[in-house]
């Protein structure tokens, strides 16, 4: 996401790349040679220019801005904030709910309106809004149902109707900040007295949260740090005995004695047989697999010593970038954006797609992209961050890379194509997310902040 993307770094390394290669989206694992094809034949055909110079799409394909920062108004008269990213939608009757993160760091031109009852922090711009838009996707309303929260990124919805949005930072209180961030808060997608007076969710952790995704059986939640020095860490949050996931439940929890150690947060540790893996740049092979054990995290709040370096050498796996994270398929999809030899990782690519199983406690590698050799070049992707299974099959991935930036799609067979390319200008698309009929694919540029309903002829991928 925006305060470490590679836009802001030096690139090295690209003319060693492995090529782009991609492994199916769920059920399929392509050979390495079949996969590194990536051709405008696949998934919806050739994407046109848009004569407005915002989103190209496949023939047949439109889109309606729903929302744009400093354009668009809130039901209190302010401006819709800077910096659209994570996102959900729920679905209300005929009416679909986005709650949509504004990943805002102080700087930004339009901070989520600090309003009265639901400010966390009223020295922190960030937060949420809710839009509701009809079922042909035109927007009715959107308000603020979280603010003063700080560089809100991605997040995840649950299985009870909420979202779970993560604060990118560990900021500690001092200066304009009243209070510690780092934390993830619930945001409900339907009752807006439960947002009222915002509780972080310690238990979860105080480290620079990215995504989560939660285990609708068990109530686990898996979340991914983007971090670096050491590099971030994947993260399993085990429930307390008893615990059972629900509307307020994990406000409830938190809100309890002892809540804020509530459970068990555990950072991931894989295996290769009896050789630990110390950095998941390691996998280079689609089907790479490897074994997980959890390892408790010591102090969970971070309060001396960055949770990432309370383990020792060989503890824990390490990787650069952890983004998206996304529940399906029976278990967790997570998203490692990119890897450098100069950032600590032992290999270099453009973008790995892991999946979690949690029967067989395994990951595997479903994804790879080499380094790009062109990043200008309409042809091959990198970056990939945000993440969401398509109900038509296969995954979307949100380019957050260099060059152009394109919502790029896997298919089940394990081939890549662009569904959306950015006319408008580099930024980032973030919150990829489907309705729930499957008719409208919402997703936003980052800046200067549009946030879409794309639709169009929707066929199996």
């Amino acid at each position: 996401m925006a305060p470490l993307s590679r836009r802001d770094l030096l690139r090295t390394g690209a003319a060693s790349g492995l090529g782009v290669i991609v492994a199916g989206s769920v059920d399929a694992i392509a050979a390495p040679a079949a996969a590194a094809q990536v051709t405008r034949a696949t998934g919806y055909g050739p994407l046109v220019d848009d004569p407005a110079g915002l989103l190209a799409l496949p023939k047949g394909f439109r889109y309606k801005v729903i929302a744009q920062s400093g354009v668009t108004k809130l039901e209190t008269g302010e401006f819709t904030p800077s910096d659209p990213d994570g996102m959900a939608c729920f679905r209300s009757g005929r009416d679909f709910v986005l709650i949509n993160n504004h990943e805002i760091g102080g700087s930004e031109p339009h901070r989520t309106p600090a309003l009265a009852g639901l400010t966390y922090d009223p020295g922190a711009g960030g937060g949420t809004t809710t839009i509701v838009v009809d079922r042909e996707g035109n927007r009715k309303s959107e308000y603020v149902s979280l603010a003063g929260t700080h560089n809100n990124c991605a997040g995840g919805e649950t299985p009870w109707g909420t979202w779970l949005t993560c604060e990118e930072t560990e900021q500690r209180a001092g200066g304009v900040y009243q209070k510690d961030h780092g934390y993830v808060f619930e945001v409900d997608a339907f009752d807006r007295d439960a947002n009222l007076e915002p509780v972080p969710l310690k238990f979860l952790g105080r480290y620079s949260h990215e995504a989560v995704a939660v285990d609708p059986k068990t109530s686990e939640i898996y979340l991914t740090e983007d971090a670096s020095g050491p590099n971030g860490l994947y993260f399993r949050w085990v429930p307390p005995k008893g615990f059972r996931g629900g509307k307020g439940a994990l406000r409830a929890l938190a809100l309890s004695e002892g809540g804020d150690t509530a459970g068990r947060l555990q950072a991931m540790s894989a295996f290769k047989g009896s050789r630990h893996i110390g950095d998941l740049s390691e996998a280079t092979t689609p089907g790479t697999r490897y074994k997980v054990r959890w390892v408790d995290v010591p102090d969970r709040d971070a309060r001396t010593v960055s949770v990432r370096k309370q383990f020792e050498p060989g503890q824990v796996t390490h990787s650069r970038k952890l983004e998206g994270a996304y529940w399906g398929d029976g278990g967790a999809y997570f998203v490692a954006s990119y890897a450098r030899i100069s950032d600590g990782s032992v290999n270099e690519h453009d973008g790995q797609v892991w999946f979690y199983d949690p029967r067989a406690e395994t990951i595997e590698l479903k994804t790879i992209y080499g380094v790009n050799p062109d990043p200008e070049a309409d042809t091959d992707y990198d970056g990939p961050d945000n993440i969401t299974v398509s109900p038509h099959g296969g995954l979307i991935l949100a380019e957050d890379g260099e060059g152009l930036s394109h919502l790029v799609g896997v298919t089940r067979d394990g081939k890549s194509y662009p569904l959306a390319r950015n006319d408008l200008n580099d930024s980032e698309f973030t919150g990829p997310v489907f309705s729930q009929d499957g008719r409208i694919l919402f997703a936003c540029i980052q800046s200067p902040g549009h946030v879409f309903a794309i639709t169009g002829p929707w066929g199996d991928c």
